[in-house]
């Protein structure tokens, strides 16, 4: 079959992510199908988009949906009515099949299909897509099938592949020239899953609740072909990059093996390191490191479920400062247990992480098979059947919103270093002048002042 894999994301703040997902998908599909790729971040247009399907002529487009909406409770957007759009295109243009996946997709798989109105929907991961595409070969319908959705069917989850996966390097992919010019930036995963219990957080839901690693040496290979094919820097896609000290430690120490040379960043916890971790990975190339660190009250970490209390993050911090490694850190404000002493508190406490960079959102994002949907349906805050395509964010009903964000913006102001949701106007062109004058990486450490 012609199979069409189609990345709908656009959203290129704080810059544009490659779409890896793409490249794991083609990997399991092809051989024996012809499969051809197509980003809307290169082709930007719906008219560019025909093109592409005209010349084509799929049997199935998988497309591929990562993002719901931009998660800013000051500027919400909903990226539903952009996705219509594009399948109305491709209905317009192509008799193949429709089949949406992506970890957007999973998390709100029946809303998108009623939605769409697609055929098929693949929920989890993306491997499973080569069983619909044999049943469709065999002109059955597709029901039954683990993790399938059919039209406006039932949406069943089913957990992730057991089975190992992997990816393909495929440099020569059209697109992959536009994230090369643009911060020279190309993704990696080096594990699955998420085995903490952060109650707003999907990565369990997405990925399963507990890691399935990569072996670190097929993880060196893999990022020194990505370097061979042009990346100037690598970010780890992994829900939290050092969730094993032990795995994380081998893949630093395989890049080198594999002769990896380029820097690379990722998504840390803020547990206490074992002695020399950070200087290990600095030594294997490691840059940046963003902590999701949510709150600096340990009563609020607590009812977060997070694995850490304040004193681990400024250990944590420290070590990373102390390795030389530029260094940030997630905050939100108004969730679970929040007042105005918790955000005073977690206000006062960010002065003792010096060097460092603070992405703020204000409100917690809700979304559906997490601790804290039920409680915001509990608290009244949430209708058990709200259509959470349309964001709705958490707020402590302790505190109200205007005087929780009045006193996160009292702080923040005259500080360039913490950026508010989607950051002042003109921050994001200047990081791509730099991207455009050569500069490479995610480029947040020149905010530190």
């Amino acid at each position: 079959m012609k199979v069409l894999l189609l990345s709908t994301n656009t959203v290129k703040e704080p810059y544009p992510a490659y779409p890896i997902g793409l490249d794991y998908v083609m990997h399991a599909i092809s051989p024996p199908h012809q499969v051809q790729c197509a980003d809307m971040n290169e082709l930007k247009t719906a008219a560019a988009l025909a093109g592409v399907l005209s010349g084509f002529r799929p049997d199935v487009v998988g497309v591929s949906i990562r993002n719901i909406d931009n998660v800013d409770v000051v500027c919400t957007q909903s990226l539903i009515g952009e996705i219509a759009g594009l399948i109305e295109v491709i209905r317009q243009n192509t008799e193949g099949v429709i089949v949406l996946g992506g970890s957007g997709f999973t998390i709100l798989p029946r809303e998108f299909m009623a939605a769409l109105d697609a055929d098929y929907g693949v929920i989890g991961e993306g491997e499973r897509l080569p069983l619909l595409i044999e049943t469709l070969e065999r002109g059955e319908s597709g029901a039954g099938l683990p993790g399938i959705v059919v039209g406006k069917g039932p949406a069943v989850y089913q957990e992730p592949i057991s089975i190992p996966f992997g990816r393909g390097i495929f440099p020569h992919h059209s697109y992959t020239s536009y994230y090369l010019k643009r911060g020279g930036m190309l993704n990696l995963q080096t594990k699955r899953g998420c085995p903490f219990g952060c109650i707003y957080c999907t990565y369990p839901h997405i990925e399963g609740r507990r890691f399935r690693f990569v072996p670190p040496a097929e993880t060196g290979q893999t990022a020194r072909m990505l370097q061979d094919a042009g990346a100037k820097y690598l970010f780890i896609t992994d829900s939290t990059f050092n969730g094993s000290y032990e795995q994380s430690r081998e893949v630093a120490l395989a890049f080198q093996k594999a002769g990896v040379s380029i820097p690379w960043g990722g998504f840390f916890t803020p547990t206490c390191p074992p002695p020399d971790y950070y200087r290990v990975l600095a030594d294997a190339g490691l840059r940046h490191v963003e902590f999701g660190t949510e709150s600096l009250s340990n009563l609020v970490l607590g009812l977060y479920h997070k694995p850490f209390v304040k004193e681990e993050v400024f250990f944590a911090h420290r070590s990373a400062l102390d390795a030389g490694l530029h260094v940030a850190h997630y905050l939100m404000f108004g969730g679970p247990g929040e007042d105005e002493d918790t955000i005073q508190e977690t206000l006062s406490n960010s002065c003792q992480l010096e060097k460092t960079v603070f992405f703020v959102y204000n409100g917690v994002r809700i979304y559906p098979h997490t601790v804290l949907h039920e409680r915001a349906v509990r608290e009244g805050q949430l209708d058990s059947a709200a259509n959470l395509l349309y964001p709705v964010f958490y707020w402590s009903p302790s505190l109200s919103r205007a005087r929780g964000m009045a006193l996160m913006n009292e702080h923040a102001a005259g500080r360039p270093n913490w950026v508010v949701g989607s950051g002042p106007p003109g921050m994001f062109k200047a990081l791509s002048r730099l991207h455009a004058r050569g500069q490479v990486g995610p480029l947040w450490e020149h905010l530190v002042r």
